[in-house]
């Protein structure tokens, strides 16, 4: 083994309780031009962690004027009470242990039952969360750092980005972003790095964008999320066999119907 391989840096999977928690509505605001952004709290909030920056964690919107009862966590699994199960969606969590809020940004569509709730979401009202059930905890320090996404991947991003800022020494970042409207670019607009943006979703301009990527050889991360066709046919077509594949971390946010 290499000197270089003995010192690489690879991400690690943590596991964590898996807990759902009944939280309360405590702001409803905008942000962006795109995305509505909840504010959740609560005492069931208590003991909640979230160590990777694309974290996943599950949100139930049960019909209007239905009581969701969360289901019992056993040795052997969950177990769900009889009848129908609600609706849920995936979630990256914006977590502020500081001020024990949990906060999430949805990207607002037509359609969506995760849109359609927050649309009509007030300050009161409950949501019922369950996870991350596991973390995948990226270093933050690779020197150089490629994140591919559209609009269901910004909040993750969003969370990367913020704490990249922080680090007393900035690594090299390029991020390459699709969006349907460009008026949805003020969403990063204070992240603190450029950003690529292509304003429609477009395979071939990501293709086009990534051509002009370099990945050295060396010290490096890939991100690429978004719906789930485009991100198999840009993955496969970007990385090579000279880049490591426990470097790189892709995932399909959605599928298109």
């Amino acid at each position: 083994m290499t000197t270089s391989q003995q010192q690489t840096k690879y991400p690690q999977r943590v596991r964590n309780e898996l807990r759902f928690r009944e939280l309360t509505v405590l702001r409803v605001e905008r942000a962006g031009s795109g995305f509505k952004r909840i504010v959740l709290g609560g005492e069931a909030l208590e003991g909640f962690t979230s160590q990777g920056f694309d974290d996943h964690t599950k949100l139930f919107f049960p019909q209007p004027g239905v009581r969701f009862t969360p289901p019992e966590v056993t040795d052997e699994g969950i177990v769900w009470a009889d009848g129908p199960r609600p609706a849920s969606r995936d979630y990256t969590p914006l977590f502020d242990a500081a001020r024990g809020e949990l906060t999430y940004d949805f990207f607002i569509h037509d359609g969506g039952v995760a849109s359609d709730w927050a649309m009509g979401a007030k300050v009161g009202d409950t949501l019922t969360i369950a996870g991350p059930r596991g973390s995948l905890v990226v270093p933050e320090d690779y020197a150089w750092q490629l994140y591919v996404c559209d609009a269901s991947g910004m909040p993750a991003l969003r969370r990367r980005l913020e704490g990249l800022q922080k680090l007393s020494v900035r690594p090299e970042v390029k991020a390459i972003v699709t969006v349907a409207d460009a008026a949805c670019q003020d969403y990063l607009a204070d992240c603190g790095f450029a950003i690529t943006w292509i304003v429609g979703h477009d395979e071939a301009a990501i293709v086009r964008a990534l051509a002009a990527v370099s990945v050295p050889a060396e010290d490096y991360f890939i991100w690429m999320t978004g719906e789930g066709s485009v991100v198999k046919n840009v993955v496969d077509g970007f990385v090579t066999d000279a880049i490591n594949p426990h470097l790189v971390r892709s995932q399909a946010y959605w599928h298109r119907k």
